[in-house]
C-alpha cells in the first residue's frame, strides 16, 4: 500500500481544524461499493466526516461504473447539475472516480466539459487520492490519475455501510475478454490477493461480528491462477470454512467456464458457504454465446446445472440475461426462453444489450429493432414470473435460516431478509432482530418472495 502519511499530515496542515465533510457515492457493482467504502476509509484519514446530503459537503467524490452506456449518461447528468452547487460554494471540491475515468476518452471529457469537476482518478488509483486532492487544495487545477497501480489496499481501513454485512475483494480484474463487456479495459488484468490476506480480513471481521461475508471478484472462479496455482477458489472456500463463528459466506461472480465439480462440491460440503449460485449465462443460444466470446456452449452450462441437480435437486440458482445482443434471432431468443424454463432460476437479473465503444460486440452489425428488443425483454420477464411463482412454492412448509436486513416496506411490523438459498423472505418481527439469524417457517410464496413466522425457538427473540 503506497504511505499517504506525508500527504496526509500536510492536508491536515493547510484545513486545520476546520469542520470537513465528504460525500461518496458508489454506482453499479458491489465492487465498486467495496471501492467506495475504502474511499471513504482514505477521506475518515484526513479528517473528514460523512454526510447523505450533497448540499452539505465540502468534498463529493461520484465513484463510477461503465458497464452500460445509460450508467454513464447517468453520471454526467448528475455532474453537470453540480455545476450550480460549484457556484453557490467555489469551495466545493469535485472529484469522478472508479471505471468511468479509467478510460482516458472519458478523463478527458470531463476536463473539457465539466470545469467544475477538480480531479478524476480510475479503479486502481485509489491510493492516489490523498494527492489529488493535495493539489486540488494547492489550487494546482485539473488533475488526474488513471494509472494502473499494483496495489490492492491492503491496509485501507474501510467506513462499512453495513455493521453486519461485509464485501471482501479477493481478486481484481478480468481475462475474459467478453465481446460486450468493458470491464478488462477499466479495471485490467486478472489478480488475486494472497490467500492469507484474505482468511486473516474475513477472520477480523467476524470477529467484529459481521454475519455475512460476500467474497467478490469479476470471476472468482479464476481465483489463485496468477498464484502459482497454489490455491485455488474452492480451496479458499474451505480455508474459510474453517474460521470459527456463526456467519456465512457468499460470493459472485462466478464464470460457467470455470465452474467446476470440484467448485460445487466446496458448496455442498462447507456448511458455512450459502446454498446458492449465481451462474451468469447470458443467452440460451450456443452460437450467441460465441459471439459473446464466452468459452462454454448451452450443453457445457446444462452440465453444470445438471451436476448441481444431482446433489440437490432444489438447489437455488441465479442468473444474469442479456437480450437483444446484435444480431440475435428469435429462434435465438426463443433458446433463452426455454432455458430458463428448463433450469428453473429463482431470480434473473436482465438487461437490453447496451453498446459499449471499444469492445469487439460494438462493430457487430444489429439489424434487431429496439422495439422487437423490448418486447423480446417483457416475454422474458413473463416467463421468469411464472417460473418462479411456481419454483417458490417448494420452500412452504420448510424452515428456513434467515439473516434479517431490514424492516419491510411492504407490512407495517414486518420484517425482511434473505435466506441462504438467497431468497427474499418477509415475516413479523421486532426491529431489534435486524442483522440477527432467524429461522423461519415458510407458510407463503409469491414470485418474488416468500413469507412466514418465526418458529418457536426464536420467537422470543
Amino acid at each position: 500500500m503506497k504511505d499517504n502519511t506525508a500527504v496526509i499530515s500536510e492536508i491536515n496542515g493547510l484545513l486545520g481544524s476546520n469542520t470537513r465533510r465528504a460525500y461518496v457515492r458508489s454506482f453499479g457493482c458491489q465492487l465498486n461499493v467495496s471501492d467506495g467504502e475504502k474511499i471513504q476509509g482514505l477521506l475518515k484519514k484526513m479528517g473528514y466526516s460523512f454526510t447523505e446530503n450533497e448540499h452539505e459537503a465540502d468534498l463529493i467524490i461520484l465513484n463510477t461504473c461503465a458497464v452500460r452506456e445509460n450508467a454513464e449518461d447517468r453520471v454526467y447528468g448528475i455532474v453537470g447539475s453540480m455545476k450550480k452547487l460549484k457556484e453557490l460554494k467555489p469551495s466545493l471540491i469535485i472529484g469522478i472516480a472508479g471505471c468511468m475515468t479509467a478510460q482516458s476518452h472519458v478523463a478527458e471529457k470531463i476536463k473539457k466539459s465539466y470545469p467544475q469537476v477538480d480531479f478524476v482518478m480510475g479503479t486502481s488509483a485509489i491510493s492516489a487520492l490523498p494527492d489529488l486532492l493535495l493539489e486540488t487544495l494547492k489550487g494546482s487545477g485539473f488533475s488526474a490519475d488513471i494509472t494502473e497501480y499494483d496495489d490492492f489496499s491492503e491496509t485501507v481501513e474501510q467506513v462499512r455501510g453495513s455493521s453486519f454485512k461485509a464485501s471482501v475483494p479477493v481478486m481484481f480484474g478480468c481475462n475474459n475478454f467478453c465481446t460486450y463487456c468493458i470491464v478488462p479495459y477499466v479495471r485490467g488484468r486478472e489478480r488475486s490477493r494472497r490467500p492469507e490476506d484474505i482468511i486473516s480480513e474475513v477472520r477480523q471481521l467476524v470477529s467484529e461480528g459481521y454475519k455475512e461475508i460476500m467474497l467478490l471478484g469479476q470471476n472468482v472462479n479464476s481465483y489463485g491462477k496468477d498464484l502459482g496455482g497454489d490455491i485455488s477458489f474452492p480451496q479458499l472456500l474451505r480455508e474459510l470454512n474453517k474460521i470459527e463463528g456463526d456467519f456465512w459466506i457468499r460470493f459472485m461472480s462466478s464464470h460457467p467456464k470455470d465452474a467446476s465439480r470440484e467448485l460445487i462440491d466446496a458448496i455442498f460440503d462447507c456448511e458455512k458457504v450459502a446454498k446458492h449460485l449465481h451462474l451468469p449465462v447470458q443467452s440460451g443460444s450456443s452460437e450467441v454465446l460465441a459471439r459473446m466470446n464466452r468459452r462454454y456452449t448451452i450443453e457445457d452450462y446444462l452440465g453444470i446445472v445438471d451436476y448441481i441437480r444431482s446433489r440437490d435437486p432444489d438447489f437455488s440458482l441465479t442468473t444474469d440475461l442479456i437480450v437483444g445482443f446484435p444480431d440475435e434471432t428469435d429462434e435465438d431468443f426463443r433458446a433463452t426462453l426455454s432455458l430458463v424454463k428448463n433450469v428453473r432460476y429463482d431470480n434473473l437479473y436482465s438487461f437490453i444489450y447496451s453498446k459499449r465503444s471499444g469492445t469487439r460486440a460494438a462493430e457487430m452489425p444489429d439489424s434487431t429493432s429496439e422495439e422487437e428488443k423490448g418486447r423480446r425483454m417483457r416475454e422474458l420477464l413473463e416467463v421468469q414470473r411464472e417460473v418462479s411463482t411456481e419454483h417458490y412454492k417448494r420452500f412452504i412448509g420448510r424452515t428456513m435460516r434467515v439473516l434479517v436486513d431490514d424492516v419491510s416496506k411492504k407490512k407495517e411490523g414486518w420484517l425482511t431478509g434473505k435466506s441462504s438459498e438467497f431468497i427474499i423472505v418477509e415475516f413479523e418481527g421486532a426491529d431489534s432482530l435486524i442483522g440477527q439469524f432467524v429461522d423461519v417457517e415458510i407458510t407463503g410464496a409469491m414470485n418474488w418472495a416468500v413469507t412466514g413466522k418465526i418458529t418457536e425457538r426464536d420467537s422470543s427473540k
